[in-house]
């Protein structure tokens, strides 16, 4: 019989809820599960949780823990407001470790299951729709089960979980001698673009060189880029034009970084919202759209650009497109605030998992190999730790070869699926990286290179990037057409990607490297040759007027 008093659940709390200084000793070894508990008795710790969270919440309510203004709260906030909220339910508990056995508790509690996720997990961008559309009452269930996961951060007491053994380093311990630090945080967004970066800490790869590396989930490619120019982070996850318009101060003051090797190529999409499906078939039935984009110096930003001009289009007059993280892209198109977006995955492929949109273009078909993301570092920090630097540089490009093996990606897909870095459902993200999808449409496409893992970062991507930048201008100060290429297309793009020593590091991991750093690029609608920036650029803009 599962009890579900108040009276019973108000004990259970206070037998719970000690001080942290006090629960050592309370902690003993599970002989059921192998965790550490904070009760004596495995399955009457579990019996006595109520199975239904509403009754979870109105026994916690009963005892003063929650309020019913605090439920009546859900009323007054918009589709921004509960993504922040959730944000800081679930990121704001700030230790994996504890995360990992709150959803191992969830998974024992049954019923709870389905309300944790519902609030934290795979169908939170359902429960977003639901609060938006539907009346106080799903706005009240919702909040109850935000309410729930908040509980349950507090009772959790089992361990475990299938969070891969960092201690399983790939391969042999290289040697890590003369390194002049081995503790790193490294900023990432969490995308399938930053794989090689993230998988690193669960499977071992940073460990492998010698390095106690955390990798710190970043809100937006604002904070990075701030964060960056702050001291606060070692190394980054960065969008490929970054680097660049950093260097030369596009957009923020002037602050040296290195693109040190590509991450991912290809591994983004436009997607259209649901309540425009069978009305766009082509880049001229954007216009009037309010379109994403994740950052104005991205990838994601340029080839929208280079997709909408061919149809006519001026992408500064026909249309609005607005920075918006990835994290809040389909909280925004559920709620109307953009028509579509050209965001990195999993956020496509999750917006056909929750019916929210669907996958109108993979970029694949706009550029076949184009770069996307990137692994950075500040000149002064890489001047400061070169060994370092090389060293961790390594890792990320044994990752990123380990991560172009198709067979790999089921393993990597499960280790970077967790609360801890991508927070999204295991089948979204193996969808990705597998490239076997749904795409919205009705169609279940085979794509195996929808994204890849290409670290050779071609200075014919930088030429291209900085062509880009020069074509849009994109603050409209007249900076980039001016010091680009003023500096030099080669130079500006030599002295920021590093192509020939990831090329040496490379070759010393046993990969095939291109010994080329130039290479022509060809594009859907043009062919980019990477001696003549200008040429092309003129080209462009006398074709399509923009």
């Amino acid at each position: 019989m599962v009890l579900t008093s108040a009276t019973q659940t108000a004990q259970r709390w206070e037998n719970l809820n000690c001080d942290r200084g006090e629960l050592s000793d309370l902690q003993l070894a599970c002989i059921i599960c192998g965790g550490q508990h904070l009760t004596r008795d495995h399955w009457e710790f579990m019996q006595t949780m109520p199975k239904d969270p509403v009754d979870m919440v109105d026994d916690l309510v009963k005892m003063g823990v929650y309020k019913e203004n605090q439920l009546r709260a859900a009323d007054s906030v918009n589709a921004y407001e509960l993504r922040k909220a959730l944000f800081l339910k679930t990121v704001g508990r700030g230790d994996p470790k504890r995360e990992r056995l709150i959803l191992a508790l969830c998974r024992q509690a049954g019923g709870l299951e389905n309300a944790f996720a519902a609030a934290f997990g795979p169908q939170a961008g359902l429960f977003f729709t639901d609060s938006i559309r539907n009346s106080g009452t799903t706005r009240r269930e919702f909040l109850r089960n935000m309410a729930v996961g908040a509980a349950l951060v507090t009772l959790a007491s089992c361990s475990g979980g299938n969070q891969p053994a960092a201690d399983d380093a790939p391969g042999e311990t290289v040697s890590t001698e003369g390194l002049e630090k081995t503790e790193l945080k490294i900023g990432f967004i969490p995308i399938t673009c930053a794989t090689p970066i993230i998988m690193s800490e669960p499977l071992g790869f940073y460990r492998k060189y010698g390095f106690n590396a955390k990798v710190v989930k970043m809100p937006s490619w604002g904070a990075v880029r701030d964060s960056a120019i702050a001291g606060e982070l070692d190394a980054y996850h960065m969008l490929a034009p970054m680097p660049i318009a950093m260097t030369l101060g596009l957009g923020s003051a002037a602050f040296g970084v290195k693109l040190a090797s590509i991450e991912n190529i290809n591994g983004q999409a436009i997607t259209v919202a649901e309540r425009h499906k069978g009305k766009v078939n082509g880049p001229a039935d954007f216009k009037g759209f309010t379109i994403g984009v994740p950052f104005p110096y991205s990838m994601h930003n340029l080839l929208l650009r280079y997709y909408l001009a061919t149809g006519g289009l001026d992408p500064d007059v026909d249309v609005k497109i607005r920075p918006v993280p990835p994290p809040d892209s389909i909280a925004q198109m559920v709620a109307g605030d953009i028509d579509a977006y050209l965001m990195p995955d999993p956020f496509n492929q999750r917006a056909v998992y929750e019916g929210a949109g669907y996958i109108h273009m993979i970029t694949k078909e706009l550029w076949p190999g184009h770069p996307c993301c990137a692994f950075a570092a500040s000149d002064e920090w890489i001047s400061e730790n070169p060994k370092t630097f090389r060293a961790l540089n390594k890792s990320i490009i044994e990752a990123a070869g380990y991560a172009r093996d198709p067979k790999n990606r089921p393993e990597i897909a499960k280790a970077i699926s967790e609360r801890a870095f991508l927070n999204q459902p295991v089948e979204v993200v193996e969808a990705v990286l597998t490239g076997n999808f749904e795409d919205g449409n009705g169609n279940t496409l085979s794509v195996p290179d929808r994204i890849d893992f290409d670290p050779y970062p071609w200075q014919s991507f930088a030429n291209w990037i900085s062509s880009q930048l020069v074509r849009w201008d994109l603050q409209g100060d007249g900076l980039a057409p001016k010091a680009i290429p003023n500096k030099g297309y080669d130079t500006v793009g030599q002295d920021i990607f590093l192509t020939d020593l990831a090329r040496e590091l490379a070759e010393e991991l046993g990969q095939t490297p291109p010994s080329e750093i130039y290479r022509t690029e060809k594009l859907k609608f043009d062919t980019f040759d990477p001696a003549n920036p200008g040429a092309y650029v003129k080209d462009q803009t006398d074709k399509y007027g923009v």
